[in-house]
């Protein structure tokens, strides 16, 4: 029987790197993201090359209903996932605390907490029920640290931290693993959507260095895993070779 994989965010960037990459070991999927037509477009490309099985569920993961209400309603033969890939995530801006948008606060807080936790409590007791499961959270450098302007989405990412070890804790006596990759820099539409479609401000970024691509963090994902039953790998910072820190990056 094939196991099965729930990746959120799907339908770019990581989510569809870690999409192709399961699908390649065998793994069913349950897709969910907000664009239903990437989301047909991915499932029938992954069940013509690897010939899995795909569910896709269109929702926005920070509104609790459509979360429950689209989990809870695949048949119970979905609900036996083996991992679970909290991808979803976003930043909104780039401004000093005093300068902050209101309504970029409550998108960070809504989809990088929030959403976590609503999909997080659903897959978690089906995961109880099962006896089986992984859970990994998608984090970031900047939920290790702290840089200028990053305040509130900084803030969000010590909390995807915080509460990867605490379900970590609650869920040890289910034997269900839990792991956080914090990634550093990764050229995906991340800065894109920081700059609400600025592609420009968005590329230089990037400029000067090699940055991370999501297929490396997808491999990552795939290693944890992958690993014995036996093995729980905690915590994972990755960042590229020209990146130290969130602001020290070498660039030639």
């Amino acid at each position: 029987m094939a196991k099965i994989a729930l990746i959120t965010g799907a339908t770019a960037g990581i989510g569809e790197a870690c999409a192709h990459t399961f699908a390649r070991e065998g793994y069913n999927l349950i897709l969910t993201g907000r664009r239903m037509q990437r989301l047909e477009r991915l499932a029938e490309v992954l069940n013509d090359k690897y010939n899995i099985d795909v569910a896709i569920s269109c929702f926005d993961i920070r509104s609790k209903a459509q979360v429950i209400e689209n989990l809870e309603g695949l048949p119970a033969e979905w609900k036996q996932v083996d991992v679970l890939v909290n991808n979803a995530g976003l930043s909104q801006g780039l401004d000093p605390i005093d300068k902050g948008d209101y309504d970029d606060w409550e998108t960070m807080i809504d989809t990088n907490v929030k959403g976590l936790l609503y999909v997080s409590r659903v897959v978690s007791n089906w995961m109880i029920d099962n006896g089986f499961g992984h859970i990994i959270n998608l984090g970031s450098i900047a939920g290790k640290e702290v840089y200028p302007n990053g305040n509130v989405y900084c803030a969000t990412k010590h909390a995807v931290d915080a509460l990867s070890k605490g379900m970590r804790l609650d869920l040890l006596s289910h034997g269900i693993k839990v792991t956080a990759i914090h990634p550093g820099a990764v050229e995906t539409e991340f800065s894109e959507v920081r700059f609400k479609g600025d592609k420009d401000r968005a590329k230089k970024v990037y400029d000067g260095f090699e940055p991370l691509v999501a297929q490396d963090i997808a491999d990552t994902i795939w290693f944890v895993a992958s690993r014995p039953a036996h093995v729980n790998i905690n915590d994972i910072l990755i960042m590229p070779t020209a990146q130290a820190s969130a602001t020290n990056i070498f660039r030639q």
